[in-house]
């Protein structure tokens, strides 16, 4: 059996003995939990400092200075008085290695809940058969820490699967109103521990379509207080700055290399998006640490993408999606633009007037006042920039093919609108559906998708993207440049993508990777000469 190379994690720090200050801050964690405190009064020697342990009357400052005394709880590491510290998390030189460690308990309740909503795991469909989860101990063995034990307790009612998001028995994606249930774990990294981070499933398609194909590695989104009030202990926890992440599965790639490319292409092009980076997952659910495979650790859009990209954090940021989010007039609807930030402000004006300037009738009567005006709500430059590198990483699975997989930010610098690129994972392939968004938009069903039909359309935008399409493919997308990122990444992620088991990947087997890196570098010499094409055509 192959095995990734070792790494500095939770298997380390199986050997790395903790001082009774750390053991006895895990103990005042559990004292604040009626589930976790049972056993704590067992776990208590004579050589614990119990002087930091909560007691009655306790303030949440004198609880979180005590935490902040322990060894691994360091205002770098920890806190949320530091800026995020992207060179830490996001290294694109080397594939780092996270570890949850999660009760057996709670993480039935995950299983059960993904159950209740797309039936038996390894099902064809909801309701199929399949069986349950594969248990513990495939990928490797090991004990916690010493003197430190994975949360355990029967999960409080908040953390229970049960069937109230289960309409029928089809559980079809739109029928799932409802992410999946959040629990609480202990996350370790480079030889500390985060305490009580919230983790669950995520995902829409792909999470359904791994779960019914038996596949047992699921993304995750991570929240490092999502239980600070349950542990106040925690109170404004943070991982190097960060607060929250997706941890994505690759889902479908056999070179597990999509998301994290398409996403430095994004950037090199000037588009706003999210960070990634490259990071090998262990579970520990009650057996020992279990080897989940390679996944791409993103950067949450509403977090350091808002502060380090724009001017602030203050403005409107919606995820659109479904109905009224392809920009169709006379549509417009707030449910189909959930506010992830502002979330008290129910003000969908900013939006409102994007819809009213983009259908305005002077976009054919009169184009400079209609370009003007779109302009003065929607950052216009922007959005061309990444129909550019869109349509050159022929990225399908997103706006012009589906109503999804992006964000609105209405930057306050200028208050305009800006276009923010999300799950790219389904890129740099030639397209799955019936084929990628073509560069060419003159055909495309203006009644369907307004937003790329009107402002292709226009002589002047038509010439700036005709423009950021050269631009794009001699810098940010150069084939040379591309292809030898590929054979970096490639040589950077292949013992880890090829040690991934049946049951924790979307490989048939380690033979396919390579092909795939082939399939990607064959893909970057054909949008050259695609784009090549549509220019000369032009």
């Amino acid at each position: 059996m192959k095995t990734p190379p070792p790494d500095t994690g939770y298997s380390s720090l199986r050997k790395y003995t903790f001082p009774a200050l750390v053991l006895s801050s895990l103990l005042l964690l559990s004292a604040c939990s009626d589930s976790d405190s049972s056993n704590a009064s067992d776990e208590i020697t004579e050589d614990t400092d119990t002087s930091i342990l909560a007691e009655p009357g306790d303030s949440t400052d004198e609880v979180s200075d005590a935490v902040f005394d322990t060894p691994d709880w360091t205002e770098e590491s920890h806190s949320n008085d530091v800026d995020p510290n992207f060179s830490e998390v996001f290294d694109d030189t080397q594939v780092k290695r996270l570890d949850f460690v999660v009760s057996e308990e709670r993480w039935q309740s995950m299983l059960d809940d993904m159950t209740a909503n797309y039936g038996e795991f390894g099902g064809s469909s909801a309701g199929g058969g399949g069986g349950a989860p594969p248990a513990g101990g495939q990928a490797g063995g090991g004990v916690p820490p010493d003197g430190i034990q994975p949360d355990s307790g029967t999960p409080p009612d908040e953390f229970q699967a049960g069937g109230p998001r289960q309409e029928d028995e089809t559980n079809t994606l739109t029928e799932i109103d409802e992410d999946p249930i959040f629990v609480p774990a202990d996350v370790y990294y480079n030889s500390k521990q985060w305490y009580r981070v919230g983790i669950r499933f995520k995902g829409n398609s792909s999470l359904k379509n791994s779960w019914q194909a038996g596949i047992l590695k699921l993304s995750f989104k991570m929240d490092f207080d999502e239980y600070e009030d349950d542990y106040p202990q925690i109170d404004n926890q943070r991982f190097y700055g960060f607060k929250k992440f997706s941890l994505k599965n690759n889902y479908d790639d056999k070179s597990e290399l999509r998301e994290k490319v398409a996403t430095d292409v994004f950037r090199a092009a000037g588009v706003p998006v999210s960070h990634t980076s490259f990071y090998e997952l262990h579970i520990d659910h009650g057996n020992g640490p279990e080897y989940f495979g390679l996944y791409t650790l993103v950067e949450e859009v509403d977090g350091p993408v808002l502060d380090t990209q724009f001017s602030s954090d203050d403005g409107n940021l919606y995820k659109p999606e479904d109905g009224s989010a392809n920009f169709v007039e006379g549509t417009f609807n707030p449910e189909n633009f959930e506010k992830k930030t502002n979330e008290d402000d129910e003000d969908w004006s900013d939006i409102e007037a994007l819809f009213s300037a983009l259908h305005d009738e002077t976009a054919t009567t009169d184009p400079a006042t209609w370009r003007t005006n779109l302009e003065a709500v929607f950052d216009v430059d922007g959005f061309l920039k990444y129909l550019a590198v869109n349509g050159i990483i022929q990225n399908w699975d997103t706006y012009g093919r589906m109503i999804h997989n992006y964000y609105l930010y209405n930057n306050p610098e200028n208050g305009k609108l800006t276009w923010i690129p999300w799950d790219n994972n389904e890129s740099l392939q030639d397209g799955k559906q019936g084929g990628s968004l073509a560069l060419d938009f003159s055909d495309l069903d203006s009644a369907q998708w307004p937003l790329i039909a009107k402002i292709y359309a226009d002589d002047v935008y038509k010439a700036r993207y005709d423009l950021l399409l050269s631009e794009v493919m001699s810098l940010a997308f150069e084939t040379s440049s591309i292809r030898a990122k590929y054979d970096n990444y490639s040589s950077l992620v292949s013992p880890y993508v090829t040690a991934e088991l049946p049951g924790y990947s979307f490989l048939s087997n380690s033979s396919d990777f390579t092909p795939a890196i082939d399939a990607l570098k064959s893909h970057a010499t054909s949008r050259a000469t695609a784009v090549e094409s549509y220019l000369n055509s032009q």
